[in-house]
């Protein structure tokens, strides 16, 4: 009952749930990372931690192989604490944990083992926005940055893409959450040049043909939390080969696309945020879920 499908699965029983996992701890891989948005990469990159599963199934996810929970080693809380504490010492400028919210009992207790031991570096939490405020409400203290998506805000497109007509819904509510824990951003040294050390970034993942939704998405996120929260729109949409079954998506969004988005985004007064520059479509921006870092430490460095 961790997210909102609210399966009700007795994932400590051995069943799984929607996210297709069961209690038991799963990471894909757990290294430096640098395609993040350049205040969370930084120039020494970001110690992102790929959890297996995921509860939302996009039809067009990039991390399909994870997400179906196909990719992944069996850890404990304690490796895990363990695998935060390597990162640091890798140089990372933050833990980065991807696609946690299944995990978040375990994580919550693994962070706060990591602290003890000391863990200093700021804790990222990167969703897709599907998520229970309540389950959120678990992290406070634990998380300095949320980096969530919001997908969408027509509930038929959140029912076509991601099996999620209440995505919107449950978007908002984990966002506000998300808002109250970090408050505005804070930047090391005091300037958007700077790392982020808390704060709530919120990626907009433009679709093909779906303009008028992501500009409602701004709009939105606007009006509600103005300068508080940063925007992140992106033009990376990789149509990947089982999108063949989805043509209305089956392809990169253009560049007008793009720039409308933007152009809209930048007319009604976004000021604080982020866009992309050239060919980032591209599946080589896909990370190898090959167990790096899982159970032993990260080669890279």
């Amino acid at each position: 009952m961790l997210c909102p499908r609210n399966c009700a699965a007795r994932r400590a029983q051995g069943e799984t749930g929607a996210c297709g996992q069961t209690w038991e701890i799963k990471v894909a891989r757990a290294a430096l990372h640098y395609w993040e948005e350049p205040c969370i990469s930084g120039k020494k990159g970001s110690g992102t931690v790929f959890f297996s599963g995921c509860a939302l199934h996009c039809v067009f996810c990039q991390n399909k192989k994870i997400a179906d929970g196909a990719a992944g080693v069996v850890i404990s809380e304690e490796r895990l604490a363990w695998i935060f504490l390597e990162l640091q010492e890798a140089g990372a400028c933050n833990i980065n944990l991807v696609t946690a919210g299944h995990f978040v009992p375990q994580v919550a207790r693994a962070l706060i083992s990591a602290k003890n031991q000391g863990l200093s570096i700021p804790v990222v939490y990167n969703t897709g926005g599907y998520e229970k405020a309540d389950t959120l409400r678990r992290l406070e203290g634990l998380i300095d940055i949320y980096l969530p998506d919001f997908k969408y805000m027509d509930p038929a497109l959140g029912l076509a893409y991601s099996h999620a007509e209440d995505y919107s819904e449950r978007a908002k509510s984990a966002l506000a959450e998300m808002v109250r824990q970090t408050g505005p951003a804070v930047f090391s040294g005091g300037n958007e040049d700077g790392l982020m050390e808390r704060g709530t970034i919120v990626r907009i993942l433009v679709l093909p043909g779906c303009v008028a939704d992501a500009k409602n998405v701004i709009r939105y996120l606007h009006e509600t939390y103005g300068d508080t929260i940063y925007l992140s729109i992106l033009n990376q949409f990789t149509p990947m080969p089982w999108l063949s079954e989805y043509p209305a998506i089956n392809r990169r969004i253009t560049r007008r696309e793009y720039e409308t988005v933007t152009g809209y985004a930048i007319g009604i007064g976004v000021e604080r945020g982020f866009i992309q520059e050239g060919r980032t479509a591209e599946e080589s921006f896909i990370p190898q879920f090959d167990g790096e870092g899982v159970l032993t430490k990260s080669i890279r460095m």
